[in-house]
């Protein structure tokens, strides 16, 4: 990792030869990252020229403390920070997004759920399994849903539903809400025993519960 300093931004560039895009992201505590493949000085100060008003938009949010709002077509809210949309992982986002004959805004929204879908398959199962695992429960079937109410669910049959909405929380957060599902598996209550397990597992499971009350779905 290097640091680079771009006028009077100083941003930390990170090569991995495995990428296959550029992208730009700027964290909640006013990081700037650069990810990139091996490319010359050239592209980078071509690639953070074209994305400077994007930083520094970013950067002002974060200084004044204003809701973070994400601008359609240009930006990704994934696991708690905004990303450029021309980061790796929002390459299905960009090609429905490509395919749309309307752009209106049901129809970009339409893309962007339809991208949270496609991506809790990648990222959920393999943390729900990780999990079920460890705390040596089995689990019939996950499903994923856009819910207005809650995080996840679990139904007496075993079946496991997560909300997509948990994509753009921070990854604590979503293992939080997983453990907390397949817990139910044990106990179908809220009960201290059921709390206990959960503990057992997100050790900071109260503090993380406290968070995830706040996010307003």
């Amino acid at each position: 990792m290097n640091k680079i300093v771009f006028k009077d931004l100083e941003i930390e560039h990170i090569c991995k030869t495995s990428l296959k895009n550029s992208y730009i992201s700027v964290t909640k505590d006013a990081k700037i990252v650069l990810k990139t493949p091996k490319v010359s000085q050239r592209f980078i100060v071509d690639l953070l020229t074209q994305r400077e008003s994007w930083i520094r938009g970013h950067l002002l949010k974060i200084v004044s403390n204003k809701p973070e709002v994400v601008n359609l077509e240009d930006e990704l809210l994934l696991f708690g920070d905004i990303y450029s949309i021309d980061i790796e992982e929002a390459r299905e986002l960009r090609e429905l997004l490509f395919k749309l004959r309307v752009a209106n805004q049901k129809n970009i929204l339409g893309c962007y759920d339809n991208f949270y879908k496609l991506y809790a398959a990648k990222y959920l199962i393999p943390r729900v399994a990780h999990f079920s695992a460890i705390m040596n429960l089995e689990y019939k079937e996950i499903k994923f849903r856009k819910m207005r109410s809650r995080w996840g669910s679990c139904s007496s049959k075993k079946v496991i539903t997560l909300n997509i909405e948990l994509l753009k929380v921070k990854k604590e957060l979503i293992d939080y809400v997983i453990v907390h599902e397949l817990a139910h598996l044990v106990h179908m209550n809220h009960s201290k025993n059921f709390h206990n397990l959960v503990q057992k597992y997100i050790t900071n499971s109260k503090l993380v519960r406290k968070e995830l009350k706040s996010i307003r779905l």
